[in-house]
């Protein structure tokens, strides 16, 4: 009988979807009812799927088996046959063409594409072992995909090793999956501005995010600190902003005297090679890169490259040595706004996704306030203060992606002053921003640091811990997390795209470093924003959890030992 089933979005429907299911007599080949234990251990996938329904048997994956696959979808078939011979030792042959037709003596695993499947979305599918055969069938090729990741975790883990694993079994056990998101923005933001990440670890954190069925990447790609990426028409940006004299190593003081520092150059960009380079690379894998270009204020590093871009031009600005927001920002000329549709316009060819976060965040105005230049530009455009002036940068920002065909989207603050007729919330102070923006008909994406900070404390014991920014965000905090405020109402909601977790490295200085502070609390947030609300278990997450770290080791993710309940593991 139906052992794992419960309602998706369409709640009403799929409750009796599942309530015909549990009357009907077992398919053969069903297995009898399991206790939630049991069907965790034999089904540890995570996230866990809409539906998924246990059967008895195993299907064995030889050297004999091979991939039946389209022509269209021939990539995917080949990726999984590498990606599987080298833990099993097995050199699958692809077979492009009819499933019926390939070598009935063989076991299968064909990839279809199937219109059938198109009510569960081009990210959904379906997925059915049975000892012969591993049927996975979907309306697209995102959904192919994230059922080729469903189905590498229902192999042993050592799938994932890199050498051969000569006594493992290579079974998978009979089931039938049928799966589809809950939110179509299902992300992960790293920052690269205070500490530059080599473009092999991008790689790999994509790898990561594809793994978790997320696809969003949010590269945060300028701050007060360093300038990332190649400008070619603004060549200092990198070669000026993209250096830093020297970093803050220890807790950040208001005391300079106290402030200790590492006293070396921390320099890096990406080229526009390297960036078309990922771009592709997250493509291949269903990610969406979406870069960050902060304006107007976290501009530090950028002023630093060109100073007559701020409000005070002959001042000496060098990319920010300590943490913190700076005091920086840009002017409101209408040269400077020509120079960000500069700097926009190389990053739209770059970047062919349908967003460009533009930050917005904790801009300062201070030195708006004391400029009599800004206020008298200020009472040119007749904006009533300093939050309708960052508005009105925003919309100019809104109206130059808008007339390309993009989307801009930014950080709550956005909304101060009035927000841009087209633009998305990224709504990180809590839920409020996030609220009030999809209440006005804007789309939203949820941040709070409540939930989805991974640059704070995993426990409250912070001696036992890395160094990190502050805040106490442990795994079962963020597997609590509802991405859908109580507040809006069902026609509100609907502008709740999904949410993503933010990995800001200013004590994250290393790969290593980022894979401890993101694992496994990521893993619970693909949970949450993939799984249905109602089938969302802490208990049983944990459960299957532990299978997911044998995964994750043996990918070498430096991810944070699961402890005890009470304890803390070894500090990193």
């Amino acid at each position: 009988m139906l052992a794992d089933c419960c309602p998706r979005r369409a709640a009403h429907v799929a409750i009796g979807l599942c309530l015909v299911m549990l009357a009907s007599a077992p398919a053969q080949g069903q297995a009898q009812t399991q206790a939630p234990d049991a069907i965790a251990e034999r089904y540890p996938i995570v996230p866990r799927p809409a539906r998924l329904e246990p059967r008895a048997g195993e299907f064995m994956l030889t050297a004999r088996t091979i991939i039946v696959v389209s022509a269209s979808d021939s990539m995917l078939g080949h990726r999984l046959a590498r990606e599987l011979a080298p833990a099993t030792g097995h050199a699958l042959r692809v077979v492009v063409g009819n499933a019926d037709a390939a070598h009935a003596t063989s076991s299968r695993i064909v990839l279809e594409r199937d219109a059938s499947r198109v009510s569960l979305g081009s990210e959904g599918y379906t997925l059915t072992v049975s000892a012969t055969d591993v049927h996975i069938r979907a309306s697209d090729a995102p959904g192919l995909f994230y059922a080729v990741q469903s189905l590498r975790q229902l192999l042993p883990a050592a799938n994932y090793r890199a050498a051969a694993q000569p006594t493992v079994r290579w079974t998978v056990p009979a089931v039938h999956i049928e799966d589809t998101p809950r939110f179509p923005w299902r992300g992960a933001h790293l920052d690269v501005a205070r500490h530059f990440m080599p473009v092999d670890f991008v790689k790999r954190w994509i790898d990561l995010l594809a793994m978790h069925k997320l696809n969003r990447f949010h590269w945060h790609l300028t701050d007060d600190q360093g300038w990332r990426i190649a400008i070619a028409k603004y060549p200092r940006l990198t070669e000026v902003g993209g250096c830093r004299a020297r970093t803050l190593i220890g807790p950040f003081t208001t005391s300079e005297a106290t402030r200790r520092y590492d006293e070396t150059r921390h320099c890096g960009f990406y080229t526009q090679d390297d960036i078309r380079e990922v771009v592709q690379y997250a493509a291949e894998r269903h990610v969406t890169v979406v870069p960050e270009i902060e304006m107007p204020g976290h501009a530090q590093a950028l002023l630093a490259a060109y100073p007559a871009l701020g409000v005070y031009p002959d001042s000496v600005v060098t990319p920010m040595q300590v943490w913190g927001v700076s005091d920086f920002i840009l002017n409101v000329d209408e040269s400077t706004i020509t120079f960000m549709h500069d700097v926009l316009t190389e990053v739209l060819a770059l970047f062919p996704g349908p967003f460009i976060h533009v930050g917005g965040d904790e801009a300062k105005k201070a030195q708006w306030i004391a400029s009599p230049r800004v206020q008298a530009r200020m009472r040119e455009l007749g904006v009533a203060g300093e939050h309708e002036l960052q508005s009105w940068f925003i919309r100019r920002m809104d109206v130059f992606l808008t007339a390309r065909g993009r989307r801009l989207i930014g950080w709550d603050e956005i909304l101060e002053g009035g927000l841009a007729p087209n633009a998305t919330v990224m709504s990180w102070r809590g839920t409020a921003g996030g609220i009030a923006a999809a209440r006005e008909g804007h789309d939203v994406v949820m941040a709070p640091t409540s939930h989805t900070y991974f640059d704070y404390y995993q426990s409250g014991d912070r001696s036992a811990e890395p160094l990190a920014f502050g805040g106490f965000l442990p795994l079962d905090t963020v597997y609590a997390y509802e991405p859908i405020p109580s507040e809006l109402t069902p026609e509100q909601a609907r502008h709740v795209l999904g949410a993503q977790a933010q990995h800001w490295t200013e004590y994250m200085r290393t790969p290593r470093q980022v894979e401890y502070m993101a694992f496994p609390r990521l893993s619970a947030l693909a949970e949450v924003v993939w799984t249905p609300a109602a089938r969302r278990d802490f208990a049983d997450f944990r459960r299957r959890l532990d299978t997911h770290m044998a995964r994750l080791a043996a990918l070498g993710v430096n991810a944070r030992p699961l402890a005890p309940e009470g304890a803390s593991p070894p500090a990193r």
